[in-house]
């Protein structure tokens, strides 16, 4: 056994990414994350294209919350396993299903459009909200919902 084996890492293709460094569209859909992340450099892999073996069992592949955009200190934190940080990424989470599950209620039964929707959302739901968007970023979301809604009523 040569010397350097001793210091190789275990490092092993990233499961998010499958190795590019970045998440494509593919690789959302491949993990069921539509209308939660966005194509971007990996947040898994730090856009390097391999984990240490450690990181599969720490951190779930798919983790909503382990995105590019978080300050590199919650990064650490989720990476490390830190339950408060992971719990607020689950929190988050919730939020963005119920949000997702309001918009698709609301455009199925009552065929509303994503601005209607936003504002019945402002009017009704957003003082209890532990997450805030602002009008403009709802309608946006909204939209994307109701487009994904009809890509697959089609």
């Amino acid at each position: 056994m040569s010397i350097f084996n001793l210091f190789k890492r275990s490092d092993i293709k990233c499961p998010r990414c499958l190795g590019k460094g970045f998440v494509s569209w593919e690789d959302i859909n491949r993990l069921n994350r539509q209308l939660k992340w966005v194509p971007a450099p990996c947040a898994y892999c730090n856009a390097k294209g391999k984990v240490e073996k450690k990181m599969l069992s720490m951190v779930d592949v798919d983790c909503m919350y382990l995105t590019i955009d978080l300050p590199e200190s919650v990064l650490d934190k989720i990476k490390e396993g830190d339950l408060e940080t992971i719990e607020k990424g689950k929190q988050r989470e919730l939020f963005v299903d119920s949000l997702i599950q309001y918009a698709e209620h609301h455009y199925v039964t009552q065929n509303m459009d994503a601005e209607s929707i936003a504002n019945l959302y402002l009017s009704n739901e957003a003082e209890n909200a532990p997450f805030s968007a602002t009008r403009e970023e709802l309608i946006k979301y909204i939209q994307g919902v109701i487009n994904l809604k009809k890509s697959t009523l089609n």
